[in-house]
């Protein structure tokens, strides 16, 4: 038995309320896995995998980022971040949920789980909030050259300029998301990088909740997130001792097939993080959880963060 519920919590910003999903195991919570998801979509997408772990008495929770799902106070905010600092509040924000998970389970285990955008955001937190966890797993996760950031950066203040920030630009998109699935012609649909599974791809599509464009104050929020957990000065500040399992698919676009995953890797080993892991899944697209051999994928998880608690 599962005991699943919706509410609400103040975002840090002062305006808006934080659509809270919870999936709490009936019994003896063991462990908990806070989940950040990812770029237009909402953390009820992640229900399947929340349940496969509740029933094994871990409890997950995850909120709606400002600018998606039920966070977002209207359709004109989804892909808006309605702060001074957007990069920043989400990661405030998603320390707020830490802080109300911890309070209702003191001393109980504690991990991050951050998908694609969700894992930009999650480095963040590392950065920041690093020592309120025991592990943290990055899926999906990538780089920007600083050429490429710099250069959007630009576009999106010069669009933003004559259009405001809250304009929808089909270059940004095609900039940002173009070339995403060229590997896998011949495609179904604009989404077809995100899982080989159809039905997946046809309900995302489907989805108000994840086919609008993103605003411009949402991409400068974005390359903003890059700019921060690329300097090496913040990399540094993430805690040594932090267990982390870097996941993604070996034929996911956003980490360049694993290269870049393999990068970031190798760069916060050589940083000095001492208990660190990669597994890259042969054959698999951009949301591994959502793929065909997704319960591999969640077995994997489980066994990590289980493995993680007996060696805390």
């Amino acid at each position: 038995m599962i005991n699943k519920q919706e509410y609400y919590l103040p975002s840090t910003n002062g305006v808006n309320k934080l659509h809270v999903v919870k999936w709490e195991p009936v019994g003896e919570v063991t462990a908990i896995l806070q989940i950040s998801h990812g770029m237009v979509e909402f953390i009820n997408r992640y229900d399947r995998f929340a349940n496969y772990l509740a029933e094994r008495g871990i409890l997950v929770i995850g909120n709606d980022h400002l600018g998606h799902g039920f966070t977002a106070a209207n359709d004109d905010e989804l892909g808006f971040f309605p702060a001074e600092d957007g990069s920043k509040t989400v990661v405030s924000d998603l320390y707020q949920i830490t802080k109300h998970a911890k309070g209702e389970h003191p001393g109980v285990p504690y991990y991050l789980l951050g998908h694609s955008m969700g894992s930009f955001m999650a480095r963040r937190y590392l950065m920041t909030y690093g020592k309120e966890l025991d592990g943290a797993i990055i899926m999906g996760t990538g780089n920007q050259p600083k050429a490429v950031i710099a250069a959007g950066k630009m576009v999106a203040g010069l669009i933003s300029v004559f259009k405001g920030k809250r304009h929808r630009s089909k270059l940004m998109n095609t900039l940002s998301f173009g070339a995403y699935n060229k590997q896998f012609k011949p495609v179904r649909t604009s989404y077809d990088w995100l899982t080989k599974d159809e039905t997946i791809v046809d309900a995302y599509a489907a989805n108000k909740y994840c086919t609008y464009l993103f605003t411009l104050n949402g991409y400068q929020t974005l390359f903003n997130t890059f700019s921060f957990i690329m300097n090496k000065k913040n990399i540094q500040s993430i805690p040594k001792e932090l267990p982390l399992f870097f996941v993604a698919g070996a034929k996911d676009p956003v980490g360049v097939n694993g290269k870049e995953v393999r990068k970031i890797y190798e760069q916060y080993k050589k940083m000095g993080i001492r208990d660190c892991k990669i597994k890259l899944y042969d054959n698999c697209r951009h949301e591994i959880l959502n793929e065909l051999e997704y319960e591999t994928v969640y077995e994997d998880l489980y066994k990590w963060i289980i493995d993680k608690i007996a060696t805390k």
